[in-house]
Order: structure tokens, then C-alpha cells, then sequence
């Protein structure tokens, strides 16, 4: 995490604060700078130890990198909600944004009804009488 920062950078900035600070104090505010640093390092040494303590032997089993939300891309996980059968079942799910009657092409992830995802959502569904909205009466 270098925020940034190059190492050209990093020498200007060493070089304005020993210009502001002076060579009379400047190792004073090394060493203070260095003890800050090491109290941080403990901070989050105690906070790891504390962490494995209250958890216990499963910390070590968890994949933080998984967890990281860096990895998070919502675009990813909409289209594997959408694309993804239940467990057990090897029927085709009803596409929710084809027409009516339209259904997902069996044995396919990319394709629904013949169109890709992007096209599917597209399409517009005409809601009328004999083709009503979907309704869930248990979310309202």
C-alpha cells in the first residue's frame, strides 16, 4: 500500500521535511516517528492475536483474500444469481426479463432464450390481463 506514492515522491517529501523541521531536531522527530510506527505494528499485532483468541482455531481457516471487497464486482455476482439453477435440479429456470413462454436454453450460461444476458434484459415484457406482473405477497 504505497498509496500513491513513488519513491521520487517519497525523497521530496523527506527533503521539504527536514527543510521545515531543521538538522537540529531532526533526529528527535526520526525517533518519534519510528516509535509511532512501532506502536501501530503492536496495535495490529494485539488486534490479529485478539481476533484468532475470540474466534478460535477456525480463523486460520478462513480465506481472507475471498473477503477482501476489493474482489467484490456486482456485475459478477447479478449474473451468477441469474444464471445459476437450484441445487439438484437440472430443469431450465424461467428467464424473468424474456417474453412469455420463453425459457433458458438448457446447457447453456451465456445464452437465455437464444439472446445473451444483455439482450434479455432488454427485451421488454408487455404486462397486460392474461400476463400479469410478477407479485410476491409474502415481501409486501
Amino acid at each position: 500500500m504505497s498509496f500513491g506514492l513513488s519513491f521520487e515522491k517519497i525523497i521530496l517529501i523527506g527533503v521539504i521535511a527536514a527543510l521545515i523541521i531543521g538538522p537540529d531536531k531532526l533526529p528527535q522527530f526520526a525517533a518519534s516517528f519510528a516509535q509511532l510506527l512501532n506502536k501501530g505494528r503492536d496495535l495490529l499485532k494485539g488486534a490479529r492475536v485478539r481476533m484468532r483468541d475470540e474466534i478460535g482455531p477456525e480463523f486460520d481457516e478462513v480465506d481472507w483474500r475471498k473477503l477482501d471487497p476489493r474482489q467484490y464486482d456486482p456485475r459478477r455476482i447479478v449474473r451468477e444469481a441469474f444464471l445459476d439453477d437450484a441445487p439438484g435440479s437440472s430443469a431450465p429456470t424461467a428467464n424473468p426479463f424474456a417474453p412469455a413462454g420463453a425459457a433458458v436454453a438448457s446447457g447453456t450460461a451465456t445464452a437465455v432464450a437464444g439472446k445473451t444476458i444483455r439482450d434479455a434484459a432488454a427485451t421488454r415484457v408487455a404486462f397486460s390481463a392474461e400476463n400479469p406482473p410478477p407479485f410476491d405477497s409474502e415481501s409486501t
